[in-house]
């Protein structure tokens, strides 16, 4: 790490000229009407995230990669979060202490920050981590960003160690500004590799305070296993949008729209029906499942399953278990 600290500070001096006629053209100033974007349009754009100045959200900012090696455009994009925004409602994650140096193993990016970073507060620190994985994982051969301090493993507000870090962690309620974010570890049920058994998978996600976890849990098994996830396999259309998620009495009621009557996987009915019933019985405040599509139960779900029915959970179907740090 040593080598790319020297690195990180001196080669844009050495490069200065290059950086600047780059810099004049980019950087974060964009055309007019070009604002804030969720999705880039060519393989050299991508989100750059912000945190807004009330530190409840993060918001992406469209940023065109000049660089083609990966290595170079991560040095591009640290030397852009340097400066705050043009928009003057966010300001950078990079605030507070220093990126002290990098590298690159696996496909891991590591980031080395100074010992200021300790002193951050808790709801803000993981806003800062949420920024930081979510824009430097869109760069190609990056999957996984990893944190250190002053050399030392980061450690969250509980004292537990954060591990490596992908963009699929940190789950943000669309839309909405949110208090903080929080850490959680869930108990979801995916398919196994045939799709005719369950199994039980420990995942843990970082996810915005505004979302019931019931729907959290719903909203993660849409989205399938973390994809270093091994022996899990998902089992829900991904294009399924979900309509609500309420628990009353004990039962929870789901509404989906009609992507989740579209199979996509080569799972059984069963798999589907009890991935969801098993995976938010594991809450305390849910004993039951009631499964609608478009708001309608009288509805058969694979010509056996009748919506119309609120289920138990189901552990025959259980097989293995599995960790989301694959073991």
């Amino acid at each position: 790490m040593t080598d790319h600290r020297v690195q990180f500070r001196f080669r844009f001096a050495a490069c200065k000229k290059l950086w600047a006629l780059v810099l004049l053209g980019l950087c974060l100033v964009f055309p007019a009407g070009c604002g804030s974007a969720d999705s880039p349009q060519n393989e050299k754009e991508v989100s750059v995230y912000y945190i807004n100045k009330a530190e409840t959200k993060i918001t992406p900012v469209m940023y065109e990669l000049q660089s083609d090696s990966e290595n170079m455009q991560v040095e591009e994009i640290i030397e852009a979060l340097t400066e705050n925004p043009v928009e003057l409602s966010l300001r950078t994650p990079i605030n507070g202490y220093t990126i002290e140096g990098w590298e690159i193993v696996d496909k891991q990016l590591i980031l080395d920050v100074s010992e200021e970073y300790r002193r951050i507060q808790a709801t803000t620190e993981v806003l800062i981590r949420a920024a930081l994985v979510r824009t430097f994982t869109q760069i190609q051969g990056i999957d996984h960003v990893a944190m250190t301090v002053n050399g030392e493993a980061l450690t969250d507000s509980l004292g537990g160690t954060v591990g490596p870090m992908t963009a699929d962690m940190f789950i943000d309620n669309a839309g909405n500004e949110i208090n903080s974010y929080e850490k959680v570890r869930l108990k979801l049920y995916f398919a196994n590799e045939t799709g005719d058994r369950l199994v039980e998978s420990s995942v843990v996600c970082v996810y915005n305070s505004n979302i019931s976890m019931e729907k959290l849990v719903v909203e993660q098994l849409v989205a399938g296993p973390p994809q270093d996830m091994e022996g899990a396999w998902p089992v829900i259309n991904p294009a399924t949008k979900i309509l609500s998620v309420t628990v009353k009495d004990g039962t929870c009621y789901v509404n989906l729209d009609d992507g989740f009557m579209t199979q996509m996987y080569n799972v059984t009915g069963d798999v589907v029906i009890y991935s969801i019933v098993n995976s938010l019985v594991e809450l305390s405040n849910v004993n039951k499942v009631q499964i609608a599509v478009n708001g309608e139960t009288d509805l058969v779900y694979r010509e056996v399953f009748n919506l119309s029915t609120v289920f138990d959970r189901n552990l025959d179907l259980v097989y293995g278990t599995q960790n989301d740090d694959g073991t």
